[in-house]
């Protein structure tokens, strides 16, 4: 049996669930994508529950190699944010939903190992977006009032709706514009100009001359 035979089943089944669902196709649809026997399947997968699980681990370990790579092409917060959301824009071009995001929606029928594996692939998601905040939050790439961790869930809860409902609705414009507005809420904003001949100044001054003439 060819050597790669196992890497197209995952590469085939990765597909049908990005766009039916995990419980929207068989062995013998995933057999007749790839011109197999489901004889064949079972060897490398004797059952779906071992595809399930092996699914969400080979998509988690393709994310955490984009993720290691977002972040040695930058220090910029912004930047990598944007560079992690342009992860999901691929799915809104090739109209495929989120592998682990199409399988939480069908979390009631998952067995109880995908459910983990599902739940610790947004867990390991939150916790780096976290530490990028947390960094960004440091040199100055995002606003100081950013909250890491709760900004990371609300980064990942829109991409993954956005992912969704722009395969819909605006496709990748859509998701464009979702994107701009995540940037916005983070984006360090810069000073207001003074009217001209005039100076900034410090609080305590102002506070001092208030007490002044009081």
């Amino acid at each position: 049996m060819p050597s790669d035979t196992r890497d197209k089943l995952l590469a085939h089944a990765e597909i049908l669930v990005r766009t039916r669902g995990y419980a929207g196709f068989s062995y013998a649809d995933l057999a007749e994508a790839i011109g197999i026997r489901k004889a064949s399947i079972h060897h490398h997968f004797p059952t779906k529950e071992d595809l399930g699980v092996a699914l969400v681990e080979a998509y988690g370990r393709r994310y955490d190699r984009a993720l290691a790579e977002i972040e040695r092409a930058s220090a910029d917060g912004l930047k990598r944010v944007e560079a992690y959301a342009a992860l999901y824009l691929h799915g809104v071009t090739e109209e495929q939903g989120c592998l682990v995001a199409a399988m939480a929606t069908e979390l009631g029928i998952l067995p109880e190992p995908m459910r983990r594996g599902v739940a610790e692939f947004f867990e390991r998601h939150i916790a780096w977006l976290t530490r990028v905040l947390a960094e960004a939050r440091a040199n100055g790439t995002v606003r100081k009032d950013v909250t890491p961790a709760h900004h990371a869930r609300m980064i990942v809860a829109a991409l993954e709706g956005a992912l969704l409902m722009e395969r819909l609705l605006g496709g990748a414009a859509g998701f464009r514009d979702t994107l701009s507005a995540l940037r916005k809420s983070l984006r360090q904003t810069p000073p207001s100009p003074l009217p001209s001949g005039r100076t900034r100044t410090a609080p305590t001054q102002a506070r001092r001359r208030e007490r002044a003439r009081s």
